[in-house]
């Protein structure tokens, strides 16, 4: 629901959808228009129907649990490298580092100084993320691209991480 969706847009929609469908089961077993509906007003409709999808496929080849491997969650429908790895990260704790717009802006500005691919952003998060604290890593990641280093009004000054205080040229 975050993806592409600022958190005060998603809070009571996260929190009808729990309600609905608490398990992954409940998910799986509702018919895709519920999904959709409880999804309404959140965009991008096909989020909502991939979840289903991906749903039924976990409670299908996976006993209704969410896999523990990059490989198995990349074969569910909707899922790719991101999704995967935010996945693994914020719910197993796994040492990946998913990397979004807001952290390939953060790599960019604070530690390239110039704009950066996202095969170069992800490389260098991966070799950035300290093992046993992914966690908090790529939370503070995102937080930092989301609230001080955005992309039209960096506050560079706020900045935990800028060296003197300004963005690169």
């Amino acid at each position: 629901m975050l993806q592409q969706t600022q958190v005060d847009r998603v809070i009571a929609s996260y929190t009808a959808f729990l309600d609905a469908f608490p398990t992954v089961a409940a998910c799986a077993e509702a018919g895709a228009a519920d999904v959709v509906r409880l999804w309404s007003g959140l965009g991008y409709n096909r989020r909502a129907l991939n979840l289903h999808r991906a749903a039924v496929v976990m409670a299908e080849q996976h006993g209704g649990r969410v896999p523990h491997d990059e490989h198995a969650l990349r074969a569910l429908p909707g899922v790719g490298p991101y999704t995967a790895r935010a996945v693994l990260s914020f719910s197993f704790e796994a040492d990946v580092a998913p990397v979004d717009t807001n952290v390939v802006r953060v790599l960019a500005r604070s530690m390239a100084g110039r704009g950066l691919p996202l095969r170069q952003a992800q490389s260098l998060a991966d070799q950035l993320l300290p093992a046993g604290r992914s966690w908090e890593f790529n939370q503070a990641m995102f937080d930092l691209g989301a609230t001080v280093c955005t992309a039209a009004r960096p506050q560079c000054g706020r900045c935990a991480i800028s060296v003197d205080g300004s963005a690169p040229a």
